[in-house]
């Protein structure tokens, strides 16, 4: 297959200004010239390819849109299209790079004392420290204000009791930013790696997301001093407001990924012969899945690009989000099954991507808000009448 040029339909490129342009490219080289030539193998062995991290940092991805503290400050524009190029290499590596900086850095920033800003957001920006975030537990996904995991105040600290799972990074992250109920609501808590009754297990057996690290996180009497508490955070109102961040990033990551498969077919229907020594491109089928596809990618294109120029005017709300994050992982998951359909048996064989971005992308549907949920926002949006229960 050629090198990935991009998908451009409809002069979207033409939107961007030379800066973002520049920071798509540095993106897209990286994926092209260190994550392509590994990944394959990385999702066959269920590893994450830790040595890119140093470079993620230096290139400045970590935490690409936040300000300070080494942070890059590059516009919501910028960080979007950092999140395509990533996933069009790999959902796993994306959603590292999403956790690190949207539900770490983030809730560190916005919500956290100085001391734990001085402390922490220069490691994790440089990727020299890693990352998680505890919010979603065995009983309970969807409904974050069912929560079981709780601190109790104990002298001048805290003890934390309860379980988290699904967690991205978890069993290699230095520190976790954890979610718990006290006699005065939710509140967070920095909870770092080492502490006396906190654990971290791997969950192994994952037929999507194998080049990501996933783990549960346990907390048994776990003591923490009184300075871990993010201070600004209080209320369900902080761990969602760091969902829409991730989400953000989420809508356009899966873009990449449905580049990569519609790129991936569109050149495979091209080459590949058959019947009468046709290319399998000139028959009429075979154009209308391509054509659905690039219709959709291009949408989709337009949909995150304003999302981003709303989020960079302080305009997008998270409603907004769930649109784009719904729409747009839809999408993609539909062009890898219609890619798989257009490769046949080749489909299924990991000489190609297709595979791997549609087992991914199952799981991209899932967290940070399931199909459904972001469903009901949109309908409480336009109805004034929320239908969760």
């Amino acid at each position: 297959m050629a090198r990935f040029a991009g998908v451009d339909y409809f002069l979207t490129d033409s939107l961007l200004n030379e800066q973002e342009l520049l920071v798509r490219q540095t993106a897209r080289q990286f994926v092209e010239d260190r994550v392509i030539p590994v990944i394959r193998d990385c999702f066959r062995d269920g590893r994450f390819p830790k040595d890119l991290i140093p470079e993620l940092g230096r290139l400045g991805f970590l935490g690409a849109n936040l300000e300070g503290y080494g942070c890059a400050g590059m516009s919501n524009v910028e960080y979007g299209l950092i999140m395509q190029e990533l996933e069009r290499g790999d959902s796993g590596l994306r959603s590292f790079v999403s956790v690190q900086g949207a539900l770490v850095m983030y809730p560190i920033l916005t919500y956290g004392s100085d001391e734990q800003k001085k402390r922490w957001l220069p490691k994790l920006q440089s990727g020299e420290a890693l990352g998680c975030f505890g919010l979603t537990e065995p009983g309970f996904g969807s409904n974050p204000a069912g929560m079981q995991t709780k601190a109790k105040r104990d002298g001048s600290a805290w003890i934390l009791n309860g379980e988290k799972t699904w967690i991205t990074n978890g069993s290699v992250a230095d520190v976790a930013v954890v979610w718990a109920r006290t006699e005065e609501g939710i509140r967070g808590f920095v909870v770092e790696k080492g502490t006396p009754g906190f654990s971290a297990s791997e969950i192994h057996g994952k037929m999507s997301m194998r080049a990501s690290v996933t783990s549960s996180l346990a907390f048994s009497d776990c003591r923490v001093p009184a300075s871990s508490m993010l201070p600004g955070a209080k209320g369900l109102k902080g761990p969602l407001g760091c969902l829409t961040q991730a989400r953000f990033g989420i809508g356009w990551g899966v873009l990449g990924a449905a580049m990569d498969c519609y790129e991936t077919a569109r050149q495979y229907a091209i080459l590949r012969k058959q019947f009468d020594e046709r290319p399998i491109a000139s028959h009429q089928l075979v154009q209308e899945k391509l054509a659905w596809m690039v219709t959709e990618i291009t949408k989709a294109q337009l949909l995150a690009l304003h999302a981003g120029r709303l989020k960079d005017q302080g305009k997008l709300e998270a409603a907004h989000v769930s649109m784009l994050k719904k729409n747009n992982v839809h999408m993609a998951l539909e062009c890898a099954r219609l890619s798989r359909d257009l490769l046949g048996a080749n489909g299924i064989m990991d000489e190609y991507p297709i595979m791997r971005h549609m087992c991914n992308l199952e799981t991209v549907k899932t967290y940070e808000g399931t199909d459904h949920i972001h469903t009901l926002v949109i309908g409480e949006r336009v109805t004034g009448i929320a239908a969760y229960k």
